[in-house]
């Protein structure tokens, strides 16, 4: 016996997701109101699961109407009362868990008006391959689903699991999980439940995906480096450059050379396991902040610092690792991870805010005067906000006082 779920991800939404939470309450509240099962006293069996006024909007392709398309999927059921607790709690369930960080990145009226779809296009989907009458929110979650697959498939999903006498937990990115376990395994090779809509959630899944795929492409959203459209064109790059390599072409001059058989420079055996064990925390920092595990990514970059003090990190990993480490209290490590950003993004647009950062770290909890005025004066030539401005200002007067 094998039981697995999904019990949280490893980000946070940065804004309420009021219409993901709106979505929940109505779903339950239609629930309450619709839910009436009546059951047979001689067989024991459920003969009905809605109120008598209810059923007209469940999606029938025997009395097929447009606004069923809309209305199914707020409506619960099944074959037992528990079938349908358990219908709701579940829906709701990996509602709650996916559809807060889609709605973030969607916003409220543009996630309302994409679950919506979700359920129109699952239900279309379910019709044309030959489904009966269906009634639930799954459709409409696998959208969603499949739109967090996309926003953000680095991310890590925790997961409680059951075999046989072996409880824990295990962390697994969305990516596999998703794309593996519940679409795949779930709703294509496990088919053997027949109250479960297996094609409606195929539909929204695809719906879900492709469609968050094309606002990424057209731009009508802000992607990320982390996302699938970001994955599908570094994997296009670095295809076509590998194609045009092998094909002798020189990217640098522009032309086409013949292959040269080059003698590799022989290197000791602490070298490459240094150059391994570099590459191998390099990849961990980029892997923890594509997750938004910043703590990790921080204690992996103090790791590379003491490995190689002359790694450089790219320009947002290290200023978020900096900002981290100077939450995390560890002041003098934050301190250097500054430095080490001015010293090589001195063009960065906001520097003016990590001189001063940096000033109030020397001057607050390093006790060294002499940087931290020189980074305050620095700060103080080029800030415009008037809070910190005051801020950089007193700090000063205070030093020089």
């Amino acid at each position: 016996m094998l039981f697995i779920l999904p019990i949280r991800t490893s980000i946070r939404p940065r804004q309420t997701p009021y219409a993901n939470y709106a979505l929940i309450i109505v779903n339950v509240f239609i629930f309450l109101l619709t839910f009436s099962p009546r059951i047979n006293p001689f067989t024991r069996e459920v003969v009905r699961i809605l109120r008598p006024w209810a059923e007209q909007f469940v999606l029938s392709p025997k009395n097929l109407r447009l606004w069923q398309f809309v209305s199914y999927a707020f409506l619960h059921g099944g074959p037992s009362v528990s079938h349908g607790l358990i219908h709701i709690i579940g829906n709701m369930f990996f509602l709650y868990l996916f559809g807060n960080n889609v709605n973030d990145k969607l916003g409220n009226i543009g996630y309302l008006g994409f679950y919506l779809a979700g359920a129109v296009f699952s239900g279309i989907g379910h019709i044309l391959i030959g489904g009966g009458g269906v009634l639930g929110a799954s459709g409409a979650v696998a959208a969603v689903t499949g739109a967090y697959l996309v926003l953000f498939p680095q991310t890590l999903i925790t997961v409680f699991y059951w075999l046989f006498f072996f409880i824990g937990t295990m962390e697994i990115p969305a990516l596999y999980f998703i794309g593996f376990k519940l679409i795949f395994w779930d709703n294509m090779l496990e088919r053997s439940n027949p109250i479960v809509a297996y094609d409606a959630h195929l539909s929204g899944y695809a719906y879900g995906i492709l469609a968050i795929l094309g606002m990424l492409a057209t731009g009508l959203i802000a992607g990320s480096s982390f996302d699938m459209w970001a994955m599908i064109k570094r994997w296009n790059r670095r295809r076509r450059y590998r194609d045009a390599v092998s094909s002798g072409y020189d990217p640098f001059t522009g032309q086409t050379r013949s292959k040269q058989i080059k003698v590799k420079e022989v290197k000791t055996a602490a070298q490459k396991e240094l150059e391994e064990k570099t590459k191998e925390l390099r990849n961990g920092i980029s892997s923890r902040i594509a997750q938004r595990n910043l703590p990790a990514a921080a204690e992996l970059y103090l790791e590379l610092t003491r490995l190689d003090s002359e790694q450089i990190l790219p320009r947002q990993h290290l200023l978020d690792i900096a900002n981290q480490l100077a939450g995390d209290n560890k002041h003098d490590e934050s301190a250097q991870a500054y430095e080490q950003f001015l010293t090589h993004y001195s063009n960065y647009e906001y520097a003016e805010q990590v001189e001063l950062m940096l000033g109030i770290l020397y001057s607050r909890y390093l006790d060294k005067q002499e940087p931290a005025v020189k980074h305050l004066q620095a700060a103080a030539k080029k800030l415009t906000n008037p809070g910190q401005l005051k801020m950089c200002q007193d700090e000063l007067a205070q030093l020089q006082g």
